[in-house]
């Protein structure tokens, strides 16, 4: 037993997904089994359930429910088999939290992570100059990288998921079209870009000109955000926000990337 903790304590301390099945009603009551499917060593299993052919059911959808984030209960025939009752097992995930990449040390960074850090993501603020990026300016964040966007996805590219989000600040082409190309290079959920929308159609050119392929263009949220009204940095973050809840959750939601006119407009007197 003393194993299958050790093997749980290192996955949450390494900040991989593991999840931990307990069998609550049944034959072998209390028995337990870690899946960590993201070990250095490859998938491995620690601990049973009493059955082999249940550990094998049980591994197989537990990995499903680590990878959506779920916990909950499920039942079994005492051999894993489906649509029976005589074996409940509480399937356990402990999943890291979401990762949101903001690259540039801009004004805006300040705003957007700190209404990142309310929804519970681990927040990396990236820029390639060292007297902007620091961790003064940015106490909120997690990590404060003084970086080239390639040197932070050679970190980060292979963690990034469904739940994760890459929030592209800069107007520089020097800066933003690597973050773009590597970004659209992963399986991360939410890709937003900053911008006016000249200065996305500028940026647009510069990532055709690089090989970026359309199907990574239309992964970009540009100009970031929902269309809100939004005007202080506050707001604007508020609104980027949103908009990642919207697109993780397969929401309908206006995002200024689908509207015309301006992004900022004059509120109404």
């Amino acid at each position: 037993m003393s194993e299958l903790y050790e093997q749980l304590r290192d996955a949450i301390t390494d900040e991989r997904p593991v999840v931990l099945a307990t069998v609550i009603e049944g034959p072998n009551a209390g028995a337990k089994l870690v899946l960590d499917p993201e070990c250095a060593d490859g998938f491995v299993s620690v601990g049973t359930l009493g059955n082999p052919g249940l550990d094998r059911v049980v591994s197989r959808d537990s990995v499903g429910e680590l990878a959506a984030g779920r916990s909950g209960v499920r039942h079994y025939g005492p051999e894993g088999q489906a649509n029976e009752q005589h074996v409940s097992v509480f399937v356990e995930s402990f999943a890291p939290p979401p990762i949101m990449l903001v690259f540039g040390a801009v004004d805006f960074t300040a705003a957007l992570a700190r209404a990142a850090k309310l929804l519970g993501f681990k927040v990396v603020v990236a820029d390639a100059r060292s007297m902007f990026a620091t961790v003064k300016r940015f106490p909120m964040a997690d990590q404060v990288m003084v970086a080239w966007p390639d040197e932070v996805f050679d970190v980060y590219a292979e963690r990034l998921g469904h739940h994760d989000a890459v929030c592209i600040l800069t107007h520089d082409p020097k800066f933003d079209v690597p973050a773009v190309q590597r970004a659209v290079a992963t399986e991360v959920g939410y890709i937003g870009v900053m911008g006016s929308r000249r200065t996305h159609a500028t940026r647009l050119k510069r990532l055709a000109e690089v090989g970026v392929p359309q199907q990574g263009i239309d992964r970009l949220m540009a100009p970031i955000g929902l269309d809100i009204g939004s005007r202080t940095p506050e707001e604007t973050a508020v609104s980027v926000c949103a908009e990642i809840i919207a697109n993780r959750t397969g929401h309908a939601a206006p995002s200024l990337r689908d509207s015309d006119g301006p992004i900022h407009r004059q509120a109404p007197t």
